[in-house]
């Protein structure tokens, strides 16, 4: 038995249906091997950009545009979460937000924050529509990230390792951001990116 009759009484709130299961059954439908012995089917939240809201008009958002890999984008959301942003709009998904992987490597980020999907031409469109600052990060007509105004509404951009940004987020970005290289490899982990660009725009704010 993974539980006893007594634990799911307790577990019974609010005339949750639960279903005792063999392990043999439990090991069949569980993700993984190490679990808490407990599996939930439960309605997605929406994530929309309609369902945003916005405390103040100085909003600070992160977008992210067609990422991949779900340990990225779960890096992602832990680094919104620890900067306290807004909302996290992901542009072009090639991934469910509710893949296992996401779930485990956002570390629950995924239901606490704000998140929403759309594509580029809507978040653009979205954005503008907030008078929100875009700061797209591309390498070509770009200054260095430490050099801009983060105070005002800011949506800070960032695309694939791989690819890179969209031609869309250039032309519509209020400037195009570089994080200076000082080594011999050009790029760098887009989680990574995203938490220097993310915490220089709350430095600028104080962290608040």
């Amino acid at each position: 038995e993974l539980f006893s009759a007594e634990d799911l009484k307790t577990l019974s709130i609010n005339n949750t249906e639960i279903i005792e299961v063999s392990k043999d059954v439990y090991s069949k439908i569980a993700y993984r091997e190490t679990t808490e012995g407990i599996i939930a089917i439960a309605k997605s939240k929406v994530n929309n950009m309609e369902s945003l809201t916005f405390k103040n008009d100085n909003s600070l958002i992160l977008v992210a545009e067609a990422p991949e890999k779900p340990g990225n984008i779960g890096a992602i959301l832990r680094t919104a979460d620890a900067a306290n942003v807004d909302a996290v709009i992901i542009a072009n998904p090639k991934t469910d937000l509710y893949n296992p992987n996401i779930i485990r490597s956002s570390v629950g980020c995924l239901f606490t924050n704000q998140i929403a999907t759309g594509s580029t031409e809507a978040i653009i469109e979205f954005l503008k529509s907030k008078q929100i600052n875009i700061y797209a990060a591309i390498l070509q007509e770009s200054q260095e990230y430490h050099k801009q105004d983060y105070t005002k509404a800011t949506a800070i951009v960032l695309g694939t390792e791989a690819t890179g940004l969209s031609d869309a987020w250039r032309q519509a970005a209020l400037q195009n951001i570089n994080i200076p290289m000082q080594g011999a490899i050009d790029s760098m982990n887009v989680s990574v990116a995203a938490g220097i660009l993310i915490f220089e725009a709350k430095r600028q704010r104080d962290f608040k």
